[in-house]
This record gives structure tokens, sequence and C-alpha cells, in this order.
């Protein structure tokens, strides 16, 4: 009997023939949780599940779907798996590693450009028809922070940090970094967290959301950054303090932000960094390009179907639920 297997989103047709012949697949709509979009015996049914990161996979849910055999992620961040849940159960969990390295550093580098350069404000300033002959240019009209020269602080130093590391140096930018792991990376100064935020012109955050790094930059971190940085996070919006940002922009304590991702999406239309002129934000998109994000997909419904055939997951996040290799 072939099994069941819901895919939470419409995903690219193509990429689900193959998938297709090896189980029942049903596609959802994306409008409702997954708790509220199948009824309860169709949860008792399900086998499989690939997701998107906006899926809460939770404990609940899980409880619903007791003979489920596999979760497949479209994306590299799992915090939005009760993975732990499902370890106990030995229920293998995949995600969408490496694939996305260079495309997220590069929306990490254009946010920090644009937030340093006010390419935002200056793209409202002209669609408002604010620039008349009479304010065409001044000396001091639009001035922003220079990027080339200054000093970037990476929080987290894996594949993405170093990425953006490497885009740094064709800037001319003092490279300093700290990731919890204490990792060395060439071409990157190791310091502390506490002087990485006192020195760096910018920072650019990306570190894996979990329990000790969630408002990793709370009120009191954001106190000792550097006056007049820039921070740019496409990593969580958890691990920032929104309202202590908010308030650090409103003072003028740090210049601008950049931001890709935030505490809860999409994010409410009252977060007062919507309305600071110098937050430029984006939905979510450090991924999202054609090439990327088929990638990605290609590897979500590899692991599917690895697990269909009872093969361990090419990508999996908690590989301990496979059975040790016997001794040869």
């Amino acid at each position: 009997m072939l099994r069941n297997v819901v895919i939470t989103q419409p995903l690219p047709a193509d990429r689900l023939q193959a998938l297709s012949k090896q189980c029942n697949v049903q596609v959802l709509d994306g409008s409702l949780p997954l708790s509220e979009a199948l009824s309860r015996d169709e949860l008792s049914a399900c086998h499989g599940v690939i997701c998107l990161l906006t899926d809460a996979i939770d404990s609940p849910l899980l409880e619903a779907m007791p003979n489920l055999q596999f979760v497949s992620s479209v994306s590299v961040g799992v915090d939005h798996i009760a993975v732990e849940a499902l370890t106990r159960r030995s229920i293998p969990v995949g995600n969408t590693p490496g694939v996305l390295v260079d495309t997220t550093a590069d929306a990490a580098f254009a946010l920090l450009l644009a937030a340093a350069r006010r390419v935002a404000e200056g793209d409202r300033y002209i669609r408002d028809g604010q620039w008349r002959p009479e304010s065409r240019w001044s000396p001091d009209f639009f001035l922003g922070k220079d990027v080339s020269g200054g000093t970037l602080g990476i929080i987290g130093l894996g594949a993405i940090g170093q990425a953006v590391a490497r885009r740094a140096a064709g800037f001319n930018m003092k490279v300093i970094g700290w990731t919890p792991s204490g990792r060395e990376v060439p071409g990157v100064d190791s310091v502390s967290l506490e002087e990485l935020l006192l020195r760096s012109d910018f920072v650019s955050v990306h570190l894996a959301l979990a329990p000790q790094t969630h408002n990793l930059l709370d009120a009191e971190k954001i106190a000792t950054m550097k006056p007049g940085a820039v921070l740019v996070n496409t990593a969580r919006g958890g691990i920032v303090d929104e309202s202590a940002l908010a308030a650090a922009l409103d003072s003028g304590h740090l210049y601008a932000a950049g931001l890709d991702v935030f505490e809860r999406e999409p994010v409410a239309t009252s977060s007062p960094l919507l309305r600071h002129p110098r937050v430029v934000v984006v939905p979510h998109i450090g991924s999202a390009t054609t090439l990327t994000r088929a990638k990605m997909v290609d590897i979500a419904v590899q692991n599917a179907a690895s697990a269909l055939l009872g093969q361990p997951m090419p990508h999996c996040v908690n590989p301990e639920v496979y059975p040790a290799a016997a001794p040869h």
C-alpha cells in the first residue's frame, strides 16, 4: 500500500513527479496550519510531511500523527519543528543545507549597503515627489555611511558568515567575528561578542535560532554597540530584541538596520521598526532566487524519497535516529 505524504504548500509540479510514484501526495494550499487543513483521520493516516519554515510542526500536531515516519523541510533552519519530540520517536527530520549560502550572503550584503547608503529612503524620497529642483543637491544631501574601509563584525561564522566575510574583503573592510563554537576562520579576527559590538561599524547576524541565542542581542547588548553602527539580520528574527533595536534607532544610538527576518512573520504593520526611515526591510527573502529555491526543493524531495525507501536522508538534522552502522 502506498504511503501518504502531505506537502504543506504548492511546490513546482515537475519537482514532485518522481516522488508521486512512490507515495500518495496531497498538496495543500498553505492557507491554514496543518492541524486545521487536515481532518483527524487525515492526520492519523499521514506517513510523511514536506513543509516550509512557516509551518509549525509542533508537539501537539505530532501527537495527532501516530503513523508519521519523516519530516522534510524546505529550509536550513528547523526551529519551526519539534525536533526533540521527533527524535524521541526515531523519526528523521531533513533540511536543505549548503545551497543557499551564497544567495543569503548576497542578501545580507545588499541590506548592509542599502542601509548604509540610504537606498530605500532615497527611493521613497523620489517616489513621494520630494526630489524637486530646489532640493536637487547640497553638500549634505542624503549623506550615508562609508562601507569601504569600515569594520564588519560577523556574529556566527558558519558557511554564510564566512561567505559574508569574503564579500567584505572586496570592500577592504576589517572583518572581526564571534561564534559560540570558537571556530577560527582565515581572514577573520576572532574576538569576544562584547568586543565585536564595541568595535564594529557594521554587525551582521548569522546564527541559528536556539534557546541560547534567543534575544542574544537584547537591550543591554545593543546599548554596547558602537554609536552610529548598522545592524543587519538575515538569520532569525528572534535573535534580536526588536523593541530594543527600535529604541536604539529612535535615540540615534544606531544609524540604521537592514532586516530580512522578524520575531513573528509576517511582521505586524504596527511594528515601530517599520516607521523608522533608516530601517530597510524585506520579507524573509534571503534565499529567494530561482536557482536556489529549486535546489532547496530538490533536496527536500530527495530527503523524503530516501525516507520512503527506508534509507537515511542525505541531509538529516537528527542522524541519531538511525541505527549505528554495523561493525565490519
